[in-house]
């Protein structure tokens, strides 16, 4: 595939000028666990406080870790239903299988889209070669709602190598990655089943982005690493701020020092959320469901 070409976005209108930024509702802080076979994460969303930010329901990060020969791991075979999985692999690389048959390795820089729809088995482990002779591995998990009428929609895995995301370079000289949806000139590859935002700005010192947001849609941005400041509010690493909706726009810099930010951006679904584990559903009863539904196989099954 080839590499898609770099596009610098032109300066703002004098209306997104004039218009009204968006101030930081709230700032939130990560806290850590494990998941999977027993890999660290990092994890500003979901907590007691902020259980999701319709439509997002879960961000965690995955390093930036050096680990050893034989010290990766990852998610052995898992149910799911009712949410998208979004898997950006920045270091290293992931084996992905499905018990739709759907096999894809992803590499530093590419990405995974699995709307688990209806029901799906999925696993994601490191990949021989990765596993046996270890090196860096970075890499974020976001978990996308669907609503009740799309949550029964057959599953769908859709992959994307780091050449066929298109970047997008500031007029302050940020560098966006888009992932899904349209910023500064440039769309992400991925279909989407709902009206979202996912991009990767890489900002040097100094350096600048500004987004736009749809009127009623729900904005975030979390630093990856480094620090930034969104609308005027410090961020730490790990931190993640959640945008109150007064405005149509929002800013991040790095004013000091280097900073990678996730921005976060979707239309809210506006529905109840019940959720257990892998299964995220509108009701208690369609989680019940979902667990007779997987242990009776109705989701598939793994090949031995």
């Amino acid at each position: 595939m080839t590499t898609p070409a770099l596009a610098t976005a032109t300066a703002p209108t004098t209306l997104a000028t004039l218009a009204a930024e968006r101030t930081v509702a709230r700032v939130a802080q990560p806290f850590h666990t494990y998941e999977g076979a027993g890999f660290p994460v990092r994890r500003p969303f979901p907590t007691e406080e902020l259980p999701f930010f319709d439509p997002f329901l879960m961000v965690d990060q995955v390093g930036p870790i050096e680990l050893a020969p034989g010290e990766a791991k990852g998610a052995p075979p898992h149910p799911h239903r009712g949410f998208e999985t979004i898997q950006y692999v920045l270091d290293g690389d992931i084996a992905n299988a499905d018990s739709r048959g759907h096999h894809a390795v992803v590499r530093a820089g590419g990405v995974q889209w699995l709307t688990a729809g209806s029901g799906i088995v999925h696993e994601a482990l490191p990949t021989p070669e990765f596993l046996a002779s270890g090196g860096r591995q970075h890499m974020l998990q976001i978990w996308l709602n669907l609503p009740a009428r799309l949550k029964n929609v057959p599953p769908r895995s859709q992959n994307a190598e780091s050449s066929d995301l298109p970047v997008a370079l500031t007029p302050e000289g940020a560098e966006l990655t888009v992932l899904a949806g349209t910023s500064h000139g440039v769309t992400g590859p991925f279909a989407t089943r709902t009206p979202v935002l996912v991009a990767h700005g890489r900002l040097a010192p100094g350096t600048r982005a500004e987004f736009t947001v749809p009127a009623g849609h729900n904005a975030m941005v979390y630093v990856m690493q480094g620090e930034a400041t969104v609308s005027g509010t410090h961020l730490p690493d790990g931190h993640l701020a959640v945008l109150a909706q007064d405005g149509d726009r929002f800013s991040v810099e790095a004013p000091d020092t280097a900073a990678e930010v996730l921005v976060l951006t979707g239309e809210p679904i506006g529905e109840p959320v019940a959720r257990s584990g892998p299964f995220v559903m509108n009701t208690p009863a369609e989680l019940r469901q979902a667990e007779r539904d997987y242990r009776q196989g109705l989701m598939g099954r793994m090949p031995v």
